[in-house]
Formats: C-alpha cells, sequence, structure tokens
C-alpha cells in the first residue's frame, strides 16, 4: 500500500495527553486501534482500561464501533493532506466490586444529581 493511502492518527486522552500519531491502512478495524492504544497505554496513568471494551474511540462526534473499519467510519480521509486525525478517548469508569455487601455512602450509585437547560 502506498504511503499516501495512510490515514495518520493520535489518540487525545482525557488529560490532554496524546498517543502517537500513528500512520494506519484505511481497512484497520476500531477494534485494531483500541487495542493498539491499550498497548501503548502510559503505564503511569492510574485507572488505566482492562480491554478494548472499557475503551470508546470518538471522531467528529460519533463513537466508532469496534466492527467498523476507519474507513466504514467514515473519517475526513484526504480532507487535509498530510494532517493528522485526533480522535479522543474516554474510558469508562471501573465498575464496583461486585463482592461488597456494603454500599457506601460516597458511592455513586448513592448519589445523584441533575442539570437544568435554560
Amino acid at each position: 500500500m502506498a504511503s499516501e493511502d495512510l490515514i495518520e492518527l493520535k489518540f487525545r486522552l482525557a488529560d490532554g495527553t496524546d498517543i502517537g500519531p500513528t500512520k494506519y491502512s484505511p481497512a484497520t478495524t476500531v477494534a485494531s486501534l483500541k487495542e493498539k492504544i491499550l498497548a501503548q497505554w502510559p503505564k503511569e496513568k492510574e485507572n488505566g482500561p482492562k480491554t478494548i471494551n472499557d475503551v470508546k474511540l470518538i471522531n467528529a462526534g460519533k463513537i466508532l464501533e469496534n466492527n467498523r473499519t476507519i474507513a466504514e467510519s467514515r473519517l475526513p480521509v484526504g480532507g487535509l493532506p498530510g494532517g493528522v486525525i485526533t480522535m479522543h478517548v474516554v474510558v469508562r469508569a471501573p465498575l464496583p466490586d461486585k463482592n461488597s455487601d456494603k454500599v457506601h455512602k460516597d458511592s455513586p450509585s448513592t448519589m445523584c444529581c441533575s442539570c437544568s437547560i435554560l
């Protein structure tokens, strides 16, 4: 595959740091991208993802599906020649321990919040 056919991506973490940029084939699946993110996740960061299901990739306001390729996800391929596409990485919060019998008063299951849009 010619190098101009490759898509250059970087992944922006919640704290503003990036993984990449790296070039990928348009046939690369979103699940493969997530596996690369897991492999390259900074070890010093707490609460990192454990599996690809803990990771959501967002591009242009859309959550990308694991079984789709980069090309099928309709990334703006060729929009900016030589440009890098930045995807946002969202990590699902760890689930509460199922073995815990006590519910803490500050746990997310007992807290609530609301918002109003005026």
